[in-house]
This record gives C-alpha cells, structure tokens and sequence, in this order.
C-alpha cells in the first residue's frame, strides 16, 4: 500500500494532536452552552419554540434530528449528551479504537451539534457556529494514531483559515472607511457587542498605537493568508502570527469561541517536528481511507465555488452557509464599527400604576452585557452568552428583536424560572412585577479622572424609549 503513503504527513502527528484536543474542547463548551440555555431561547416554552420553527421549515432545509421529533427531554439528552462525547474526545479515546471507529467518534459531535444550530434560529445565527460544523466534520477525515495526518484534510483546514482571515479582511477593506483611514479602533473596544474586563483599557491605548493596530491587523488578514500556502517554516511563521493576533483579540473582547477555532485551524499550520522530534512508526494508509479522503477534498472544491465567489465579489456578504450541513461557509466581520455605543436596560414594577418619574421601576442585570456603570465587564467567552449578544444588536436597532423580545419580556412579568436564568441579578425575586419597560441609553466609557473619582467604568445618558411598559394583558408588539 505504499503507493498512497504521499497521502499523509508523519511529521504533524503533534500539529493533529494538538488541533483535535482544541476543538474537542471548543465542542464541549459549544454543547454546554446549549444544554444551560436551550430551554428559555428555543425550548417548548421559549421565546422561539422549536416546535413551531420545524413545523414550518422542511428538513431539506434544515436537517435536524429535531425534525423527526422534538421535545425539552430529548434536546437535553442531545445536548449532554455533546458534553459527555467531547470530553470523551478531550481525553483522547479516539486513539483507543480503530481508524474507522475513530472517524464515527468524531462524526458524532459533528450530526448533534448540526441538529441544534438548524433549529436555533436567531439564537445560533453567528458565524462561528458554521465555523465549528465545518471544522469539526473536516476533523472526523484527520485520522488517529493508526495512521499520518492527510496531506490533504491538512490543507483543508488552512483553506477554513484563509477563508475566515482573508474574509474578514476583505469585508473591512470594503466597508467602514474608518478600516482604510486607520481609526476603527477609536471606537470598536467601546462599541463591539461583548466588552471584556480589559475592553476598557485597550479603548484608553494612544490613538497612534490604535492606527498601528488596524495596519497590523489589515496585514495579518490580506498578506498573511497566502502564506499559509507556502513551503515551512514559512507556513508556520504565517500560523504563529495569527495565533498572536487572536490571543491580543481575545484579550480585548468577548467573541465567544470564534478568536479559539481560529487559533485551533493555526495551530494545526504549525510544523511542531523541531520540539516533537521523529514521528512515531505509523502503519501503511489504508487505500479505502485515501479514496475516502479524497473524495471529501474533490467536494469541498466543489463547495467552494460560491464562498470564492462571493470573496471575489464587490457585494460581499458574511457568515453565511450556501449549504443546510455548513460544509463550505463564508465568513466575516466588523464590516461596519459603530461610533456610539447604546443599550437597552429592561426595568420593572410593582406598582399598580406606573410611575412616569421612574423611582418605582428597577433594573435587571445581565451577565455579560453593560448595565451597571460601575461593573467591569467580565470574561465569559468561549462561553457565548446568546441573550446578552442579541440584546446588543436590539440596541443597534429594534428589528433586531421584534421576534424575541415581546416573548423574553412576557416571560420576566411571570418570573420564568428558565428565563430568569440567564440574568445575574432579578430585582423582582418573591414575585413578579406588574410592569415591564425597556429604555434605551447611550453608553461610553468614563475618562481615567472619571474612573477615580466615580468608580465607575461607564457613563450613560438616555436616550429614548424602546419598549413601553408592558403588563401580560397588553399587546406584544411595541417595538419601535
């Protein structure tokens, strides 16, 4: 069989390695997400039901497990099911099996996370959930310790990894011209949807190091890229500048796993044979896995058509999947920075009569997104806080919301317990309130002086109202 040996590279048994212990945990925080939030987003009672979402959706459309039959059990069982699988993976027990059982064992993840995001609706819209499906179905191609890594699901993954830099790249390049003047970043630590607890600091850097910043970035997107086709160690140089920009993202924001997968894809560029030292004596290919393998590569290159495509043309879109098993996806980001931060803070009541002066009303807490001024905005990703993230695109405009919101509030004046677990702070614990309101404030981060002499890391002003309030006897609809 040594006529397909040219199929595998022995050398990155360490690259494989690494990638597959990444991504099986990037899984298992993407199942654990799911299983702590399904049932008040997408569950039998939630804001967008599942149930009515297959009723009107095909499975050519969306292909779920949950088309055949859905209920709040079985999307629990699905979901920890996940969890348990991944750390399965984490712990490496597809090396214990042979190489067919390895590629189920990671087939696995790849048909039950699929099954959750078509039915996810609004609340799995983002481009790293594709990103994860069209990752880890390349993965169940990788192989385990019975033979080398491909040659060719090896180029693969760089494919995934030029297309989500190149992309998103591309989508600055001809978007916002704050990205082609150098000033994004005047704004974005300010404005992006999830600031971490170092947001604020990055926002208060020199303007010119800012400027240094994009240069860099539009670098490391546009040019880079190419490298990663390149002869090592050059490939490799590529790979490692990447990982550095993406650790500096994720300390600056909260992206929830999107910066990790593609520190992941990187990681798996890296020739790691300098300090792995000779690889392990693998058995020969099997020729049924070569032709398996190619095949796989011959239809993502068929897939490709429409994400080239749409990189080549001027009216690019992002995040987007031209197929219902997000096999080949388009990717980008930031396209547009927005210039002035606002959010919408949901208060309640229990007053009879709502107050007009607002001393009655008190505000719920969210985990992630801003409300308190004098909170510094927590860690939380690769955990990705859904609600938190749909409510800042609610405060971009409220088109956004006008399938969730009416249901999310309805659910605060019962005191669903599912609902109210997705907040930090419910100033309404004994009962109910009578009334809820949303408003809606524009935010900004307070000046050093201001930090120390209010201890308070934002500033807010109002700026309007964004909900009326809103008692379950009244109409659902008052977006505006």
């Amino acid at each position: 069989m040594g006529d397909v040996e040219w199929f595998t590279e022995p050398g990155y048994w360490l690259a494989r390695l690494v990638f597959q212990r990444a991504l099986a945990a990037l899984y298992l925080v993407a199942f654990l997400t799911a299983a702590l939030q399904f049932r008040a987003l997408i569950g039998e009672r939630g804001m967008l039901p599942v149930p009515r979402f297959v009723a009107r959706v095909p499975w050519r459309r969306a292909p779920s497990l949950f088309q055949l039959r859905y209920s709040d059990r079985l999307f629990a069982v699905t979901a920890w099911t996940g969890v348990l699988w991944s750390a399965a993976l984490l712990a490496g027990v597809d090396g214990l099996v042979p190489l067919w059982a390895a590629m189920l064992l990671w087939l696995v993840p790849w048909a039950l996370y699929l099954s959750i995001v078509n039915v996810g609706q609004t609340w799995y819209g983002f481009g790293w959930e594709s990103l994860l499906l069209e990752v880890g179905f390349l993965s169940v191609f990788l192989g385990n310790d019975e033979v080398g890594p491909p040659v060719l699901v090896l180029f693969l993954l760089r494919w995934v990894l030029f297309r989500v830099e190149f992309g998103a790249g591309l989508i600055k390049m001809r978007g916002d011209r704050c990205w082609r003047d150098l000033t994004c970043l005047y704004y974005h630590h300010e404005t992006q949807p999830m600031p971490g607890p170092l947001s604020w600091f990055f926002h208060h850097l020199p303007r010119p190091l800012h400027r240094v910043e994009v240069a860099a970035n539009h670098v490391t997107q546009l040019v880079v890229p190419f490298l990663l086709f390149t002869p090592q160690p050059v490939a490799s140089y590529a790979a490692a500048l990447m990982v550095l920009t993406q650790l500096w993202l994720i300390l600056s924001g909260n992206f929830s796993w999107l910066n990790w997968i593609t520190v992941t894809l990187a990681l798996s560029a890296i020739d790691w044979s300098p300090l792995s030292g000779p690889p392990p004596a693998l058995p020969e290919t099997p020729l049924w896995y070569a032709v398996v393998v190619a095949a796989v590569t011959c239809g993502v290159a068929a897939l490709s058509y429409h994400p080239v495509r749409n990189l080549l043309s001027r009216r690019q879109i992002m995040n987007t999947s031209f197929d219902p098993l997000h096999l080949v996806n388009t990717y980008g980001a930031f396209g547009s920075i927005g210039r002035v931060r606002t959010e919408v803070v949901v208060e309640g009541t229990n007053a009879r009569v709502p107050s007009v002066d607002g001393s009655a009303w008190r505000e719920y807490g969210f985990r992630g997104k801003p409300g308190d001024v004098r909170r510094l905005p927590r860690q939380f990703a690769p955990y990705h806080l859904r609600l938190d993230w749909l409510m800042w695109f609610a405060g971009l405009s409220p088109a956004y919301a006008r399938s969730w919101f009416g249901p999310f509030l309805e659910r605060l004046l019962t005191n669903d317990r599912d609902t109210l677990r997705l907040l930090r702070h419910n100033p309404f614990p004994d009962e109910p309130p009578t009334y809820v309101r949303a408003r809606l404030y524009r935010y900004r981060y307070t000046t050093w002086r201001e930090l120390r002499e209010t201890g308070a890391w934002w500033h807010r002003t109002y700026v309007r109202e964004f909900w009326p309030p809103t008692r379950l006897d009244t109409p659902a609809d008052h977006s505006r």
